[in-house]
């Protein structure tokens, strides 16, 4: 299993939600491109970047920060937020990113997702956001009209390759993760799926391991201080 350490960006800072709530943000880092290289000196092969901006506004807010970030590392970066047309695709891919996510626009426009798919295949993955079983949009803010089983059968039949759920109500809460969520996701659909949301304790990620899963994203667990970044990557590659 991998594991993606995350990068929430708003305002160029590395930031923190709780239950994707705006007024219950907490600033962890100033400088998200030395927390970045921090990362990366520490063993993180992935990192998870997320403009937060650019998921609540349609924007790309934060796309200078990865790009610096993407030029300091090396390494495989995923990111999301904002990326909603095929010329915000283009220009992540052209900075280094390695994988953008599509949110919003993933639900929002399919012909869209279908052209990013056929353009740049494994290149594109879907950020599947949930609350109370249903697909959220714009920054957790509203509700699609999608449910998560339905949902994951359209992406799988438009040959979606990876798909990044995150539970909200778990997330930045330090609760555990929805291991019955990713199970039930994992067994029915043939996606690489990558746990996000509520990640607390190395035993979390032995458990996101055992159910098969791609990946998992360590956020709150990490910058709390509760999961040291080593500890959790040894656990994450464990055979």
């Amino acid at each position: 299993m991998i594991l993606y350490p995350a990068i929430d960006l708003y305002q160029a800072q590395a930031v923190r939600l709780e239950k994707g709530r705006f007024d219950r943000m907490t600033v962890y880092d100033k400088d998200p491109v030395d927390r970045a290289l921090r990362m990366r000196d520490e063993g993180a092969t992935h990192l998870h970047l997320v403009d937060l901006e650019g998921a609540r506004f349609g924007n790309t807010a934060n796309l200078t920060v990865i790009e610096q970030i993407a030029a300091r590392t090396g390494i495989f970066l995923e990111a999301g937020g904002g990326i909603r047309s095929m010329e915000a695709i283009c220009r992540y891919l052209d900075l280094g990113v390695s994988r953008v996510i599509l949110g919003t626009a993933a639900v929002e426009d399919e012909a869209l997702l279908e052209k990013a798919l056929e353009q740049y295949g494994k290149a594109v993955a879907v950020g599947v956001d949930l609350l109370d079983g249903m697909v959220a949009v714009k920054g957790w803010e509203e509700q699609s009209r999608w449910t998560a089983e339905d949902f994951f059968q359209h992406l799988t039949e438009l040959g979606v390759q990876t798909v990044i759920c995150t539970d909200i109500s778990r997330d930045g809460m330090l609760g555990g993760s929805n291991h019955a969520l990713y199970e039930e996701m994992n067994t029915r659909f043939p996606i690489d799926l990558i746990a996000s949301g509520g990640v607390s304790s190395l035993e979390d990620l032995r458990a996101l391991r055992e159910l098969g899963m791609a990946g998992a994203i360590l956020g709150k667990a990490y910058y709390s201080g509760a999961v040291s970044l080593p500890d959790a990557l040894k656990e994450a590659e464990a055979c």
